[in-house]
């Protein structure tokens, strides 16, 4: 089996379709004459929407259908509404109304970065393109969640100096929300309206199979204008990852060729400008980044990276095509795919009831190549010396040239942990009980005193980073584990991980997690020495035995 979409064997295909095939030769339907336009559509891709006509914009649809309703996912910090677009029919009132019933709820984000816009006005013009098509497609089969305009505070502070190598629209919006945060990282901390709005009133509401959200990349030079990316956190449910990266991806990327026209390759940026085919790596494996999030959830979802050196235009039609690709395979294999997230919801369920010495949490994760190496239509790079410096420019030529080489986009852990039954969070603070909370975890409180066989973890060495980061100066931390018998008094917070969210709770509290809770400075001051010299010890301990506790829902 090809592990990688744009393996060996498909490249002969590729050369073979020649080069005439572009994101623009599948056109878009035209849209009615009493249908709205978009602002780019209105400008012929000149410019991006405005908060102000994303509003309208969906205001007009609300009045040409009865197939959508608008949400409200939050309020940004500048005080405007993020809509939420409920397309079904018939039309979902609330999520229990769907309770029993078989169409798949898919949602798809857009503008989490204000400069990266395709994806606001492909949204918008799909949701029009189904709403006011008479044959209604995709909803036999799907009810669409639709959040066009997510960083709605960042989409209105626009400015052609904004994403200045970005080939239109003539201005744009800038990558941080109303607080000066990049939403793209706050998935695990959960600090901004948009990302607490988006866990409470869609992750949780609605839980949908399946998450796309929409960007734009740079920093590489290929004639692909789509590129893509599937959950890549190694401590997810590893289904959830190959299903995605061995069969869905693969099959998106056919379908988006062979029936839209559009050349799409994983995303990735070359290990060196120098020697393009050294490989070609992803982004990041920790899950502050969403699609890794949502995956660490057991539930699937898509990274979309629109192609930041073709036109607006082009990048419009290659996104609006690929949700297309996305929603022709959701409607295919919609069983499949909901079968599979509740499996894998039962399997973690059953895991943390009786955890194993085999049940792990990895750490000090790595990446390694994939067995299939990949091809990107790329460009001979041009490399020149800079006097006094190590490090040469590179510049691209315009002379194409198709690199096969390694797709470094398997993350694996060089060191684990076993995995417990429960976290005892042995500290009396709202605040870690609300952060807890807010990822939708079960957390109780005990309400009497219980004497337990724990893992400690005893803290040798904690250091802050000099420079900050989301607001915050990230810890990392040095230990080793001790096993001790503790009194733990009553109100001691249990968090099982024999729930479905049982992973996302590892991630948070276990004690060397690249982005627990620890990492964010969610534990310091409980930590740090305050009021002595002596060792401390992380306030979180592991209970690996299943054991009968007295304990209640927190309040």
């Amino acid at each position: 089996m090809n592990t990688s979409p744009r393996s060996l064997p498909a490249l002969a295909v590729l050369m073979a379709v020649g080069l005439a095939l572009t994101a623009s030769s599948a056109a878009i339907q035209t849209a009615p004459p009493a249908a709205p336009r978009t602002t780019a559509e209105a400008t012929d891709y000149q410019s991006t929407s405005t908060y102000a006509e994303v509003m309208s914009f969906i205001r007009e649809l609300q009045k040409l259908s009865p197939f959508v309703r608008v949400e409200t996912i939050c309020t940004s910090a500048e005080g405007r509404a993020v809509p939420l677009l409920v397309i079904g029919k018939p039309l979902p009132l609330d999520p229990l109304a769907l309770r029993g019933d078989k169409r798949l709820v898919v949602y798809l984000q857009a503008n989490i970065h204000a400069g990266e816009v395709e994806g606001k006005e492909a949204t918008l013009m799909l949701a029009r393109d189904i709403l006011l098509d008479p044959k209604l497609p995709y909803l036999d089969k799907t009810v669409l969640l639709v959040a066009p305009i997510f960083n709605a505070d960042g989409n209105d502070k626009m400015s052609p100096d904004n994403r200045r190598g970005q080939v239109g629209p003539d201005k744009a919006g800038v990558r941080h929300n109303g607080q000066n945060l990049d939403l793209n990282r706050d998935s695990m901390k959960l600090e901004s309206p948009e990302m607490r709005g988006l866990v409470r009133n869609v992750l949780m509401r609605w839980d949908p199979v399946l998450t796309v959200d929409c960007h734009t990349t740079d920093g590489s030079y290929h004639e692909e204008p789509v590129t893509y990316s599937w959950p890549l956190c190694p401590n997810g449910d590893p289904s959830i990852i190959s299903y995605m990266r061995d069969k869905m991806m693969p099959a998106v990327d056919a379908t988006l060729e062979k029936t839209y026209g559009v050349l799409s390759v994983p995303y990735g940026d070359p290990v060196d400008f120098r020697d393009m085919e050294k490989g070609w790596r992803t982004f990041g494996h920790q899950p502050r980044y969403m699609t890794n999030y949502i995956g660490l959830r057991n539930r699937l979802s898509i990274l979309d990276e629109n192609y930041n050196y073709t036109d607006f235009k082009t990048r419009v039609h290659g996104n609006y095509h690929l949700l297309k690709a996305i929603l022709d395979y959701c409607r295919d294999h919609d069983e499949e795919m909901a079968r599979l997230v509740a499996e894998a919801d039962r399997r973690t369920v059953e895991r943390g009831a009786a955890p194993k010495e085999t049940d792990t949490f990895g750490l000090d994760i790595d990446v390694r190549a994939l067995p299939d190496k990949i091809a990107v239509r790329g460009y001979e790079m041009e490399v020149i010396p800079r006097e006094g410096s190590p490090y040469p420019q590179v510049k691209r030529t315009d002379r194409k040239k198709t690199y096969v080489m390694p797709y470094l986009a398997d993350f694996y852990p060089k060191r684990s942990v076993r995995l417990p039954h429960a976290y005892l969070v042995a500290v009396f603070d709202d605040e870690v009980r609300a952060a807890l909370e807010r990822h939708g975890l079960a957390v109780e409180r005990l309400t009497e005193p219980a004497t337990l066989e724990v893992e400690a973890f005893r803290i040798k060495g904690i250091k802050g980073a000099e420079r900050l980061y989301q607001g915050h100066r990230m810890n990392t931390v040095t230990g080793e584990y001790a096993v001790e018998r503790r009194e733990f008094p009553a109100g001691t917070l249990v968090v099982r991980t024999s729930q479905p969210l049982g992973n996302v709770a590892a991630y948070l509290l276990e004690p060397e997690s690249d982005d627990g809770l620890l990492v964010w400075n969610g534990f310091d001051r409980h930590i740090v020495a305050q009021w002595g010299r002596g060792t401390q010890t992380y306030p979180v301990y592991k209970l690996f035995s299943p054991v009968s506790l007295a304990a209640v829902a927190a309040d």
